[in-house]
């Protein structure tokens, strides 16, 4: 069935290519492709060099813990490899790579040239990665591979009657790091062996917290209030929040949308109506309710001011980070729509993650726990969920 799977990468990428004409991050992964083989060929290996390939954002994020021990403890460089613009055009001036491109697409000839060339030690693929062309070259030149922090589910293909070759790939991986026991329960009843590792982001989150950048306008805004944080929001989620926040006359609020556009932000202050200040703005305080971020990369460091905080996604495409607002000690409220993510099941099962469906249930959660003190709790069980990182280096050491 091997042919089959080179038929999807190939119809894939042409349709990318074709959307390309007129969606914007298509535009970028096409571009992005483009130059490639530039960037490799100025890459020499020179000692051991550990190649880490992402999806995404959030795939980094899970396996950024380990290049950093790995780069703190070791004389080695760094390899890592984006599938998806959302992730290399944030952290493509990332300092702790030697490397770091889009990967090629996944074809035999391309597998082969890129290994050639990167000549990795060992190779890492984060989370929901399974490219065969890579995986079977590393295979065949006896490179260790890994699977990490990785989640499967009942509907994925390796579980169906047609995804024999892909449960062959799966069987190339030298170990798999899952996340869960159902993941580790599935890939059994397959014939695959996973060690549970859990999720290395809680281990960056609070290493994250200890180390976090202080904002003086922020603790200006903030003076003796307290604050909502609302990280990555969509406009599902102004939906269901914009109704109580016009009306929380004690709460100063922070809002950061997932994508900053002027029409978006516009319609953020014309909905909840709140006295607003954006963060280009700050200088110009005056004692706004309402503080728009209107930049990428603060959010993080922002729940170091926060009491409490309402996580977006959860109604849309997926639900954002929850692990960095509870490094803080926040509880966070969310959507309905969390299957996919184990994390919003541990938060909701130990009392520290809400859910909501609606504009009503948001309004009781949020009345509910702005008269909790829930910190302690939280970080305590930040605090039982880490070592994920020091678990995978001493298996592949």
């Amino acid at each position: 069935m091997k042919w089959f799977y080179s038929l999807g990468v190939f119809l894939y990428t042409a349709a990318v290519k074709c959307v390309a004409w007129w969606n914007p991050k298509a535009k970028k992964w096409v571009a992005g492709r483009r130059q490639v083989w530039e960037d490799i060929a100025e890459f020499q290996p020179q000692s051991k060099v550990y190649w880490f390939h992402c999806a995404s954002l959030g795939e980094f994020e899970q396996g950024r813990p380990i290049m950093e021990k790995l780069k703190s403890t070791e004389d080695c460089q760094l390899v890592v490899t984006f599938f998806s613009p959302s992730g290399y055009e944030v952290r493509k001036n990332y300092e702790g790579a030697d490397l770091l491109t889009y990967l090629p697409v996944d074809t035999a000839k391309n597998a082969k040239r890129f290994i050639a060339k990167v000549q990795p030690t060992k190779a890492f693929f984060i989370k929901y990665e399974f490219w065969a062309n890579y995986i079977e070259q590393c295979n065949k030149l006896s490179i260790p591979i890994y699977s990490v922090a990785a989640l499967f589910r009942k509907e994925q293909f390796f579980f169906k009657w047609y995804g024999s070759y892909m449960r062959s790939v799966l069987k190339k991986f030298d170990q798999i790091f899952v996340q869960d026991q159902p993941s580790q329960d599935r890939l059994k009843e397959i014939g695959i062996q996973a060690i549970i590792c859990g999720d290395t982001r809680f281990d960056r989150v609070i290493e994250n917290a200890t180390k976090v950048k202080s904002y003086p306008e922020i603790e200006r805004f903030k003076a003796d209030e307290k604050v909502l944080i609302c990280g990555s929001i969509w406009q599902e989620d102004l939906q269901v929040i914009h109704q109580k926040l016009s009306r929380e006359g004690d709460w100063k609020v922070i809002i950061a949308p997932h994508e900053i556009s002027e029409s978006f932000m516009a319609q953020i202050e014309r909905k909840v109506g709140l006295a607003t200040i954006r963060y280009s703005n700050i200088e110009q305080y005056k004692g706004e309710q309402l503080l728009i971020i209107d930049n990428i990369g603060m959010l993080m460091n922002l729940y170091q001011y926060g009491d409490l905080a309402y996580i977006g996604g959860g109604f849309k495409t997926g639900l954002h980070n929850i692990l960095e607002p509870a490094a803080f000690g926040l509880p966070v409220i969310m959507g309905d729509k969390t299957e996919k993510f184990p994390e919003a099941k541990l938060f909701i099962e130990n009392g520290i993650g809400f859910q909501v469906s609606n504009q009503l249930e948001f309004e009781k959660q949020f009345d509910h726990l702005k008269s909790q003190e829930l910190r302690p709790k939280i970080r305590k069980f930040m605090e039982s969920q880490t070592g994920a990182t020091d678990l995978i280096i001493k298996h592949i050491s």
